[in-house]
């Protein structure tokens, strides 16, 4: 059978070469021909493959998987934020383009575990001292920056650019952190330098003798419009102008950024700092404009509610609740920093919570909120008033005594 099908392929690529059609022989079937065994001496004629791709046609990154070979997995995305130094313009381009996943926020203490751990290791094993450690994660130059090392600690974690966790360590690790209250003439330096060098922060720090982030935070928060800053109790009339600044600004833009918050100084005028109206807008007035005006009260249903979402995270430290992932606008509009502090109280309530693990707590919480608590509806004046139902009925507004007392009353009416 192999030669009869060898034949008829030889006598049909003649033809094909001559441009003439073969006609009265009969196509050989597909079992004529058997699986070819793969020979290393090439004698045996191979069936054709798929071409492979060249690597030098290389436009795609080579962290991310081509279109056709379907969409980038979780190992993808975690090898992307390793190796891949982003910052937040690309991280959310990578949001919308790739559906990347990632983490932001503070470092959780199971999240600062496993860096501590990830960096010993890498110390030990390489024989290293902590002084040759500092000299890695603050290097004379920034040209130096040992791209491996960052790669070998974000690993560690899952969902933190290496960005995130480089800026991290080296906050966690600068020689000059917690310094403690500014002094006035700290204050005056930071006005001087940014004087002359502009928000450069980094340049800015190493004339103040501060970390940069507290120069910067020091800066936006204390020192710009200080002479017309107001301090303490806000006022009705800035409660309103704040208002009234944000449900215009907000349409479409993110409220989570200090590009926002200091355009929103800018427009009160200095009068409070990005800082102040922040904490204003999430903690206070954001509830306020969305009840219509009316303070919202915290209930047992909100905590009820707030132990669900809580639960549902399956965290295994309380540093590692995402509270800006719980606010739900079809519960209610309580702020993410308004939570936390409930959640604080709510655990004040067990005693010796101190000594207790997250577990240990949640499974007192899960006891006491097993329920949905009951809600109480009560109607209205006018509600119960506008009711077609007007047939009298056990227990109701409209019983027997009640419409005898009505008609008499009507009677009285009448006759004067």
């Amino acid at each position: 059978m192999s030669k009869i099908a060898g034949v008829l392929k030889t006598l049909s690529d003649a033809a094909e070469a001559a441009n003439v059609p073969l006609t009265g022989l009969p196509a050989p079937s597909a079992p004529l021909v058997p699986a070819l065994p793969a020979s290393s001496s090439g004698s045996v004629p191979r069936l054709e493959s798929a071409p492979k791709k060249s690597k030098r046609r290389g436009a795609l990154d080579p962290t991310l998987p081509s279109a056709s070979s379907g969409p980038p997995t979780r190992s993808d995305h975690e090898h992307l934020l390793a190796t891949k130094w982003m910052g937040p313009t690309k991280l959310a381009e990578l949001v919308r383009s790739e559906g990347l996943v990632y983490k932001k926020g503070k470092f959780t203490a199971v999240e600062i575990k496993l860096i501590n751990d990830a960096v010993e290791n890498y110390r030990t094993t390489r024989g290293l001292t902590e002084d040759d450690m500092q000299g890695i994660i603050w290097p004379h130059n920034e040209k130096q920056k040992d791209a491996t090392f960052w790669s070998e600690i974000t690993s560690a974690l899952v969902g933190r650019p290496i960005c995130a966790v480089y800026h991290y360590m080296r906050r966690a690790n600068h020689p000059m952190k917690q310094q403690g209250k500014w002094h006035p003439e700290e204050d005056a330096r930071l006005i001087q330098a940014v004087t002359s060098l502009g928000q450069q922060w980094e340049k800015v720090a190493g004339l103040v003798g501060r970390m940069a982030t507290d120069c910067r935070d020091r800066y936006r928060n204390h020192i710009v419009d200080r002479e017309k800053r107001n301090s303490g109790s806000w006022f009705l009339p800035e409660e309103e102008e704040l208002t009234r600044i944000i449900t215009e600004m907000r349409k479409g833009q993110s409220l989570d950024t200090d590009v926002f918050w200091g355009k929103v100084t800018e427009l009160m005028g200095g009068k409070r700092s990005r800082q102040q109206c922040r904490i204003k807008w999430t903690d206070s007035l954001s509830k306020r404009y969305q009840n219509e005006g009316q303070i919202p009260r915290w209930s047992a249903r909100d905590a009820f509610v707030l132990v669900q979402k809580i639960d549902a995270q399956k965290v295994t430290h309380e540093t590692e609740i995402a509270w800006k992932s719980i606010p739900d606008p079809q519960w209610n509009s309580w702020s993410a920093h308004i939570l936390s502090r409930r959640w604080f109280n709510m655990k004040k309530s067990i005693k010796g919570f101190e000594d207790m693990s997250h577990a240990e707590i949640m499974d007192i919480m899960r006891f006491r909120y097993a329920e949905m608590p009951h809600v109480k509806v009560v109607k209205s004046a006018t509600f119960v008033a506008d009711s077609d139902d007007n047939e009298p009925h056990p227990g109701s507004s409209t019983g027997p005594g009640t419409l005898a007392v009505q008609s008499r009353a009507d009677k009285d009416d009448d006759s004067e």
